[in-house]
């Protein structure tokens, strides 16, 4: 599957931005999709994510209770909605699929056989 990132934008401390993640060759019904963040001199890290066909979602801590992640299945995407900002936030955001994941392998890049180009995000104190 095909996967492509967009949404990303400067904004301030306090903002929401929603990212969208837009899917094409496959349908993401039966997968499961995350979000994914690159600070910049920091490693990958894991955001949220969801196996669409049962479960619960997945979330970072440092993201509990402030971004929400969600499909529209007419429109084959993936959303990332952030509130409240924060300056450490700021990272390119990427998206990821993979097909039947479990819970406790959602949060592992290894997990996810394809990828997005990602969406810088950008958040001013």
């Amino acid at each position: 599957v095909q996967l492509q990132a967009s949404g990303g934008g400067l904004v301030q401390a306090g903002d929401s931005l929603r990212l969208s993640c837009v899917a094409s060759g496959r349908t993401l019904s039966d997968y499961a999709t995350a979000w994914f963040r690159q600070a910049p001199g920091k490693e990958r890290e894991f955001v949220a994510g969801r196996r669409w066909s049962f479960g619960s979602p997945r979330y970072a801590d440092s993201v509990k209770g402030r971004f929400t992640i969600s499909r529209d299945i007419t429109r084959n995407t993936v959303y990332l909605q952030m509130n409240s900002l924060k300056p450490e936030d700021t990272a390119i955001y990427s998206c990821a699929a993979a097909p039947r994941l479990i819970y406790s392998q959602l949060a592992f890049p290894s997990s996810y056989d394809d990828w997005g180009k990602g969406t810088l995000v950008t958040v001013s104190s």
